[in-house]
């Protein structure tokens, strides 16, 4: 091995003495092999079973972790890798070390990340748990492809290959599980080049059960998907509650209306402002999310937002704002003139919350508009200096 190697094998290890020496043989015995200058690195998170010692005595690097997690554990692997590419599989022998050549190719090819897809390879009996085959991955994969866009078809593969240089520029921040999500996530964000070759998962060698927690996890990976597509978690929702309430309000404002045995009044009317409402803070929130990561770094600049920021400005917002106040205030007024006509005595709640709940609807809707106007100017203030 040379100072600068072509690859670097790394494999997380958190007491996996009964299966890691297998898994350093397999993958010192790929790298001669083939002829690849390379390194095996074990980036050991804590081992209390014996494990550095026998990754150091199979000539393996031991990169001690402190921080605990599959995400931190690779965090220091991959930082510590001196290879041009890394290849990166759990220690504990359900994936093959010696069969790595697919991924090294893709790799040779110019790709940037290349996941491994066990649904393609081939999951061996007892390889994977039924809650894990058939709902788990599955779902949580269909999710981020679908809030994505992305070519993977199995997000959780833990065997997967990529420049080392490309995957510093994501920033990857996770510790836990969801580690192996955010690469994905991150990689298709950025529009690096991804691929992924079949690869095949067997039954893995350890007497204990595994570090994974399969609805802790599952909800970690669900979570991070969500929080990192602020569209699909505030925006779409936001819009279609704002849509749902406008015309429950349009539909009901000019009088009862009856379908079926069902009449639907002043309480229906309520609550279609209700959802106005919710789904306007909801897409307010779209907009802070997404600002916010753009200047964190955490998502790529959006050429649709920069268009939009050039023309809605706190000017705009402020006016719009203030119309929508006036609004408010001009039917308050009347409801008001119409109590006043009433001797300020009782009210006919069907009639006269057809006129007070669009006119408080719009009072607040109004008001929330010049706060957010001035928020996201206080947002738009670090984008300006970048």
């Amino acid at each position: 091995m040379t100072d600068s190697p072509e690859l670097s094998i790394v494999m997380p290890c958190l007491n996996e003495a009964e299966t890691l020496a297998t898994c350093i043989g397999k993958a010192r015995g790929f790298l001669e092999r083939h002829g690849i200058d390379g390194e095996v690195i074990v980036a050991d998170n804590g081992s209390t079973d014996g494990s550095r010692a026998i990754a150091a005595g199979l000539g393996a690097r031991v990169v001690p972790v402190a921080e605990r997690g599959y995400g931190a554990a690779l965090q220091g692997g991959i930082a510590a890798a001196r290879g041009r590419y890394v290849i990166m599989g759990d220690a504990d022998d359900s994936y093959d070390f010696s069969a790595l050549m697919p991924f090294v190719e893709k790799l040779r090819e110019g790709y940037d990340l290349v996941m491994g897809n066990r649904f393609r390879g081939g999951i061996r009996p007892g390889a994977m748990p039924p809650l894990h085959r058939y709902l788990g991955n599955p779902v949580l994969t269909g999710i981020g492809r679908l809030l994505f866009r992305s070519v993977c078809g199995d997000f959780h593969c833990g065997l997967r290959g990529f420049r080392k240089e490309a995957v510093e520029q994501l920033g990857l921040q996770t510790t836990g599980m969801e580690f192996a999500s955010e690469m994905v996530v991150k990689a298709t964000v950025l529009r690096l080049r991804v691929t992924e070759v079949p690869t095949t998962l067997s039954p893995d060698g350890r007497s204990r059960p595994p570090h994974l927690r399969s609805w802790r996890d599952g909800w970690r990976h669900l979570r991070f998907l969500l929080l990192y597509s602020p569209r699909w978690l505030f925006l779409y929702p936001g819009i279609a509650l704002m849509a749902v309430g406008t015309l429950g309000m349009l539909w009901i404002l000019p009088g009862t209306r009856q379908v079926g045995s069902v009449g639907f009044d002043v309480n229906t009317l309520l609550y279609a402002a209700a959802a106005v409402f919710i789904g306007f803070q909801s897409v307010n929130f779209a907009v802070f999310t997404k600002i916010y990561a753009v200047n964190e770094g955490l998502l790529p600049e959006d050429p649709r937002l920069n268009q939009v920021f050039r023309y809605v400005r706190l000017e705009l917002g402020i006016l719009v704002g203030a119309g929508l106040v006036a609004l408010g205030l001009i039917g308050s007024l009347w409801a008001i003139s119409d109590w006043r006509a009433r001797s300020f005595g009782a009210l006919n709640p069907q009639q006269t919350l057809r006129l007070v709940v669009p006119a408080v609807l719009a009072l607040i809707l109004g008001f929330q508009t010049v706060l957010s106007s001035f928020f996201l100017s206080v947002l738009g203030l670090s984008r300006r200096r970048r």
